[in-house]
């Protein structure tokens, strides 16, 4: 029997996909945060104010279980809701000085262990990755 190369890629990919989300999740937890936690915090910190739905759709968390994860850290003082000047239906989340300061100091260890999750991967390597999943991720 032939070997089937879509469903081999497929495994393959899963697989990894798996080791990287526990590698990312246990470097995570070494903050003493959840996922869920430090991927709100993250997409404030480098793209600044966003609604709940831009940052569900930025990070794939349902909107329903972004507002549990958002009124936790902003009970932990990491972000705040600010009304939309414009359109009063509107809530900006943004982080705070606090939140800011937080992921000053862990960003920079989290983003060394993805790096040294792809150490011994070229940039040539990487970019052929990339350029290969965004197009199984249009399809």
């Amino acid at each position: 029997m032939r070997e089937n190369l879509s469903l081999k890629t497929f495994v393959v990919l899963m697989k990894a996909s798996k080791s990287v989300m526990e590698h990312v999740k246990d470097n995570i937890q070494s903050f003493d945060m959840k996922t869920s936690d430090f991927t709100v915090l993250e997409a404030l910190y480098h793209k600044g104010a966003m609604t709940v739905k831009q940052i569900s759709e930025a990070v794939l968390i349902s909107t329903g279980s972004m507002t549990y994860v958002i009124d936790k850290l902003e009970t932990k003082g990491l972000l705040e809701r600010c009304p939309c000047p414009d359109d009063r239906r509107v809530i900006h989340i943004h982080i705070t000085d606090e939140g800011t300061k937080l992921m000053d100091e862990i960003f920079p260890r989290h983003q060394q262990a993805i790096e040294n999750l792809f150490q011994d991967i070229t940039p040539e390597e990487k970019n052929t990755v990339i350029d290969v999943l965004k197009r199984i991720g249009k399809q």
